[in-house]
């Protein structure tokens, strides 16, 4: 038998003493690590910005940037009507214009225009073989169109067309702040997953609590201490993929708004009743789509008056003041005007305009049956939301049954496993029910108030009666 001397006993005891002070060691910096989340996690907190819905859809008509784009596309628009109205507006032009020929002809009407033309001139050996000439042309020229069917025209079609980007922009105000009111529910359903999860987790822990208590007792078993043990782990993993989940759809929600940072939701939405259906019906044909579709089926109507016009004349006046010299540049030798009046017919095109007169009238059809394709699907979309709306009701309302039952279940198990009058998995069981019936009602009424919101939109009441309706 092998002697332990007190030399040996010596070695182990500072082993072991070693091995405490390494262990408090690593377990403070763990601590120390476990403070300095938490102290991040605070100070994330703290800098978060938190709001209503109210106040993020509004920051969101400012900062989202598909709305932007469409917002520059209103004003590009908006420039398109100036452009068409500027052909009323009279043409000025100015040109300085520099030539040198031995043309007979030019060298001719050169000399006169510089005013340098004499009777020696007829005299030349041979006119038909002129020195070359110089020539510095200095011209401004007006012209003012009277009348032109066309142009009148292509304003009314430059208007309705920015009137129907107007109308897109609004639609995309709606779909953004559709896109808000889902980001926003999103958070505030992310955050009550956290809750339910920590609810379950407290549950969690509560039951190991009492199955560590009756194995201490002797009246339960060691098994049912490790499955209690392992469903805490469980539900841990279950608060940690909510946090997760919360935090991504914080940012989902700034994202909309144009920002990089994540959003807080400052409040939780109510759970509103839907009006009648008729009302909602009645709004489609105000849709602002709708209305964007009947302004564009006019212009494609416009686009036939458009080529009727081109059989026409324009009329107009003109004229323009010259000097000419053979020396330098904005020179004045000579001084001439001009003015008209001016008739512009075309007769014949090769057959341009009827082509353009066919194109129209199948571009008018084109147009109509898109318009009446969009309204029935906008009523189509409004029945279809409306049902959506009452299932999440009665899908909301199912759950929160289910809620109230899993939670009266899992009490009385709970009661009968603390008396040995149920198993470990029983309890479990009952536990995992609850925790689905808590996650399921949070579910529902995220479903609920996104169905509404989608009925408002399909309808293109969501502005209005989110109380956003404001234009900028």
């Amino acid at each position: 038998m092998r002697t332990i001397t007190l030399k040996t006993v010596n070695i182990w005891l500072t082993l072991f003493a070693a091995m405490g002070i390494l262990g408090m060691v690593f377990a403070g910096s763990a601590y120390g690590e476990e403070q300095n989340d938490t102290t991040r996690a605070a100070m994330t907190a703290q800098s978060m910005r938190t709001m209503g819905l109210e106040e993020a859809i509004g920051l969101a008509m400012k900062g989202n940037p598909g709305l932007r784009a469409m917002s520059s596309a209103y004003r590009a628009s908006q420039s398109g009507i100036g452009m068409a109205r500027s052909r009323w507006l009279p043409k000025l032009t100015f040109e300085e214009r520099y030539m040198k020929t031995d043309n007979p002809t030019y060298a001719f009407s050169t000399k006169l225009n510089q005013e340098r033309f004499s009777l020696m001139e007829f005299s030349m050996e041979d006119p038909n073989d002129p020195d070359d000439i110089e020539d510095w042309q200095t011209s401004i020229s007006l012209e003012q169109l009277l009348y032109s069917r066309r142009v009148s025209v292509g304003i009314d079609m430059a208007e309705n067309e920015a009137d129907a980007t107007g109308l897109d922009m609004k639609r995309e105000r709606e779909a953004v702040a559709l896109e808000v009111i889902k980001a926003y529910t999103g958070v505030i359903t992310a955050r009550e997953f956290v809750r339910a999860a920590e609810q379950g987790l407290e549950d969690a822990t509560e039951n190991r609590r009492i199955a560590q208590a009756r194995f201490d007792t002797g009246v339960g078993l060691y098994s049912d201490v490790l499955r209690t043990d392992v469903f805490v782990k469980e539900a841990e993993e279950r608060l940690m993929r909510a946090q997760k989940a919360l935090s991504v759809a914080r940012r989902a929600l700034g994202l909309t708004m144009g920002l990089e940072e994540p959003v807080d939701a400052g409040e939780d939405l109510e759970l509103d009743e839907a009006e009648s259906l008729e009302k909602y019906l009645q709004a489609v044909s105000q849709r602002n789509d709708v209305r964007a579709m009947e302004t564009r089926a006019r212009n494609a109507k416009n686009m036939m008056r458009m080529a009727n016009a081109k059989y026409l004349p324009d009329f107009g006046v003109g004229g323009s003041y010259q000097y000419n010299d053979h020396e330098t540049a904005f020179g004045n030798e000579g001084e001439s005007y001009q003015v008209m009046a001016f008739m512009r017919w075309n007769l014949f095109d090769g057959g341009l305009r009827e082509y353009e007169r066919m194109q129209a009238a199948h571009k008018s059809s084109e147009a109509g049956a898109y318009l009446d394709g969009l309204k029935k699907f906008a009523r189509f979309k409004v029945h279809e939301a409306y049902l959506g709306l009452e299932e999440a009701k009665l899908s909301l309302e199912l759950a929160q049954s289910k809620e109230k039952l899993a939670s009266e279940g899992k009490r009385l198990v709970s009661e009968r496993y603390e008396n040995a009058l149920a198993t470990v998995v029983e309890l479990l069981d009952a536990q995992s029910t609850l925790d689905a019936s808590r996650a399921d009602v949070v579910e529902k009424k995220g479903n609920y108030v996104v169905a509404l919101a989608e009925l408002k939109f399909s309808s293109g009441l969501i502005l209005n009666d989110y109380g956003t309706d404001k234009e900028e």
